[in-house]
């Protein structure tokens, strides 16, 4: 008899990728013997207080970064999509797709503080077990992952909610951003393609 297939989904603003989102792919994959993941650069965020750079840019940026990593797949469709991005639009989308396979959604720890203020919370938790990403602080030490409360402000079954345990890696987009906008290197943070990219295209000129 054929196992399911277990998929994960990856989103985000991606503005730019850079290493520790290909470190937190890593994880969820070998973790999670993940037979696939989606990488899904966001469409139109709702929760985003700044505009973020064209979809184009982001979309290419992803298949250029994540080229080399089996078993993913850089999705476009939160870009095709009109209107706001809702990850339980996604969701359902894939099991419609996919109706036999085990859904896995990988989220960081600021996401899962704000869990409970997503679109339909609750029925991403019937659709998909959640995957909360947890960096070990840059002392060693494990960063808080409480799972009898994984997602704060939800009664929720612990089984649907998972740690996924990182390495320290103090990367974001901003910093790189910031880089980039003061001139300086940044391809200490980003795969070396995505550094030629930003460059190439002249992406995050003016201040971050």
């Amino acid at each position: 008899m054929l196992q399911p297939l277990r998929i994960g989904l990856f989103g985000g603003a991606f503005d730019p990728p850079h290493d520790a989102h290909l470190a937190l792919a890593r994880a969820a994959i070998d973790q999670l013997a993940l037979d696939r993941l989606h990488v899904l650069p966001t469409g139109d965020a709702w929760h985003k207080s700044r505009p973020l750079s064209p979809g184009a840019d982001r979309l290419a940026m992803c298949r250029l970064a994540f080229a080399d990593l089996p078993r993913v797949r850089v999705d476009d469709r939160e870009l095709r999509r009109d209107g706001a991005t809702y990850t339980i639009d996604t969701l359902a989308e894939l099991h419609a797709e996919e109706p036999a396979a085990q859904l896995f959604l990988v989220i960081g720890a600021d996401q899962a503080a704000a869990f409970h203020r997503w679109r339909r919370a609750a029925d991403i938790l019937r659709l998909a077990t959640v995957l909360i990403a947890v960096r070990a602080d840059p002392s060693g030490a494990s960063a808080i992952f409480d799972p009898n409360n994984p997602l704060p402000g939800m009664a929720v079954d612990a089984a649907r909610v998972q740690a996924l345990r990182l390495p320290a890696m103090p990367h974001s987009a901003t910093a790189v951003r910031g880089l980039v906008a003061a001139g300086q290197p940044v391809g200490h943070l980003v795969p070396a393609p995505v550094a030629g990219y930003i460059a190439t295209h002249h992406l995050y000129q003016s201040p971050a």
